[in-house]
């Protein structure tokens, strides 16, 4: 002590600072576990069409059934969460990063396996247990959130887990502003439902669903197909991918440097236009005899750079800013259950109607459901940089209060 003040104890910060680092590192490994289970299917999906003979019809079943198990996993995550704690269920804490980063690993799998054998897809998938083994390990050394632990009266264990990572005066701080936070959280589900938070919902409902149906997965997940029937040969085809992923991480790191700075709306109309633009240029470039497989290339790049810088990240942070702390959690389990419904819609028929009509036609419709985000997010999208929880509910129910209740077509 020097006279009333505590010098820091330098060692305990260092020690703190490392277990904040480890637990980060077990979290990002979850959501690079989902980035590459999503993912290494663009590989594989070829070879097991190849050995098993699949139609269109059965290539999109075999390509999209894992996200029937998003859809419920979206919307049981919270219930069951909220009963057995955040430890237990941490598969679905994921963050866009280190998604992004599992999808790039996925493609690189893909590549190195690609000239294997008949075999190939079965070590595709296989590869994805090695993240998995290693996340369930770490997961045993994770602690049970604080907030959780605080939520179901265990203020003692919620103590120990923060002084871990704060001195003691700021854990016993944090312990009371969990307190302080959760009694504020007494909204109900019918509560969405009530004019105002009616209109943030099917806001953020429609954002969702516009985010998959500018078919962002079809590309991601059919990409190696995509190069295929531009003309590169398979092994190639799946090389390309890789860079497909490469951009997607770097445009990702432009849209978290950005986002804070741009504005959120601001970034989503430019990817929206963008996007457009490519997709359309795409679908065009298809009807050409004997284009250039680099020219394709260019254009998914492209597309896939104006979806990372904005309508990957920033939709899910949209999504989540517009609904107040007290009905968040049901907000965005409705919101993802219909992200995951859609994206699930949009990986079924890609196949289907690139086979049975044309890639141009997939493209194109593409292409027109980004026009429709592009005026959605012009008419009814808020931006929510640098306004509060509290100032941007007051904005709801004072439309609600002007417009009797019912969404208007209205500029916000």
């Amino acid at each position: 002590m020097v006279g009333q003040v505590r010098l820091p104890d330098k060692k305990g910060m260092k020690s703190r600072q490392a277990y904040v680092v480890f637990i980060a590192v077990i979290a990002a490994i979850g959501g690079l576990l989902f980035g590459f289970d999503t993912a290494i299917v663009a590989g594989a999906t070829r070879y097991l069409k190849d050995q098993f003979a699949l139609d269109s019809l059965q290539e999109g079943w075999a390509v999209s059934i894992v996200l029937i198990g998003c859809m419920f996993g979206a919307g049981l995550a919270g219930p069951i969460s909220d009963r057995i704690g955040r430890k237990r269920f941490m598969l679905v804490s994921v963050n866009q990063m280190a998604i992004v980063i599992g999808i790039l690993l996925a493609y690189f799998v893909n590549w190195a396996f690609a000239g294997v054998g008949p075999s190939n897809w079965r070590w595709m998938y296989g590869m994805g247990a090695l993240p998995a083994v290693v996340f369930f390990f770490f997961l045993l050394r994770v602690p049970e959130s604080p907030r959780w632990l605080v939520k179901k009266e265990r203020e003692e264990e919620a103590l120990r887990v923060l002084s871990k990572v704060n001195d003691a005066e700021r854990a016993v701080s944090e312990v009371r502003s969990i307190r302080e936070t959760l009694a504020l959280e007494k909204g109900s589900l019918a509560e969405l439902f009530r004019p105002g938070f009616r209109r943030a919902l099917l806001i953020a409902v429609a954002l969702a669903i516009l985010q998959q149906i500018t078919g962002i997965n079809a590309i991601l997940y059919y990409a190696p197909r995509i190069f295929e029937r531009a003309g590169f040969e398979r092994i190639s085809a799946i090389g390309q991918s890789t860079i497909v992923g490469l951009v997607n991480m770097v445009f990702t790191i432009v849209a978290i440097l950005l986002v804070d700075r741009v504005g959120r709306k601001p970034l989503l109309l430019i990817a929206a236009a963008g996007m457009g633009i490519s997709q359309f240029i795409l679908g065009a470039a298809f009807r050409i005899e004997n284009i250039d497989g680099s020219a394709i290339l260019l254009l998914i790049l492209l597309y896939i750079a104006f979806f990372a810088m904005a309508m990957g990240p920033i939709v899910w942070v949209v999504m989540s800013e517009i609904f107040p702390t007290r009905m968040r959690g049901s907000a965005m389990a409705i919101a993802t259950v219909s992200l995951w419904i859609a994206d699930f819609a949009v990986t079924l028929t890609f196949p289907v109607i690139a086979d049975r009509l044309s890639e141009t036609t997939a493209f194109w419709f593409y292409a027109l459901m980004c026009a429709v985000d592009f005026l959605f997010m012009i008419f009814l999208l808020p931006e929510t940089k640098g306004k509060t929880l509290e100032e941007i509910e007051r904005r709801w129910l004072k439309k609600a209060q002007a417009s009797g209740g019912f969404p208007r077509f209205r500029v916000w």
